[in-house]
């Protein structure tokens, strides 16, 4: 005789708590081989652990009401009650009638075999002929259906390891800037970035310490080893050469093809192109 066999034996014969607990762990991987298998997808008010544990009280009334005599294997036994136990949980959470949830299958199946027959789809009219119904009756029982496509914001709509996703997360907020305006600030962002860089030491050093730092042009001045006025003078400077970088980089590339086109030579050329985009 198996361990198994013997544990049921022993259940049998004295009912046992401590062999019914053994015998429930033992079956427990079972409870979960269901849940997975009925492929259900957790919402916001039923959660995974919530079908796993549905699908344990089933799996506990199995070992509670299971007949070893009768000579069917426990694991076939168990199976459809612990899916029953949680599809009787399913259909308690439901907030629909199930007669609605019948007659929007049968809205469904009318709908597809009309339209695989006619090659379009159907008419209401044609549809509430199909049914047996008039159009007042169709108008019914399509508000009727209508209500079990509301869904709650806090519905998970994707999951993983490490995020979950609702429905609240993919809805538009007006309020919120749009990806085109996200990309063409952090270009911007970008841009700036690249033309600071390419500052020479001491006008990048203000720049620095007065945009990002928060310092005054007194403390500035300190931190350099210059007067206030001269920091002052460095960071016009800066802000003039910058203004020129970004209006040069911002200009469309037909309008530098113009200017760099022009008789003179090439130094002049850039000169020129910097001097006219520093004053734009």
């Amino acid at each position: 005789m198996g361990e198994t066999q013997r544990l049921w034996q022993q259940y049998i014969d004295g009912r046992s708590a401590d062999v019914r607990r053994t015998l429930i762990e033992s079956y427990a991987p079972l409870a979960r081989y269901v849940v997975d298998r009925l492929n259900l997808r957790p919402g916001a008010a039923l959660e995974y652990d919530d079908l796993l544990s549905q699908a344990v009280v089933g799996l506990i009334d199995a070992v509670d009401r299971f007949d070893p005599t009768r000579g069917i294997k426990f694991e076939t036994y168990a199976y459809y009650r612990i899916r029953g136990a949680v599809m009787d949980m399913l259909r308690e959470l439901d907030w629909l009638p199930r007669s609605i949830r019948q007659r929007e299958a049968q809205l469904s199946l009318a709908y597809a075999a009309l339209e695989s027959r006619l090659g379009r789809p159907p008419t209401d009219a044609e549809l509430a002929r199909h049914l047996g119904l008039t159009i007042d009756q169709l108008d019914t029982l399509a508000q009727e259906v209508a209500l079990q496509t509301m869904q709650s914001l806090d519905e998970t709509v994707a999951s993983h390891a490490w995020d979950t996703a609702t429905v609240g997360d993919v809805v538009a907020d007006p309020s919120a800037p749009s990806p085109e305006d996200e990309l063409e600030r952090q270009a911007e962002r970008e841009m700036i970035a690249r033309a600071i860089e390419d500052l020479p030491d001491a006008e990048r050093t203000v720049v620095t310490l007065y945009y990002y730092e928060g310092l005054t042009l007194k403390e500035i001045g300190q931190v350099m080893g210059v007067t206030e006025s001269r920091a002052c003078q460095v960071h016009g400077k800066a802000m003039l050469r910058l203004r020129a970088r970004v209006q040069a980089l911002l200009k469309p590339p037909a309008e530098k093809a113009r200017i760099m086109s022009r008789g003179a030579s090439p130094a002049v050329k850039a000169a020129k192109f910097t001097s006219d985009a520093a004053g734009a």
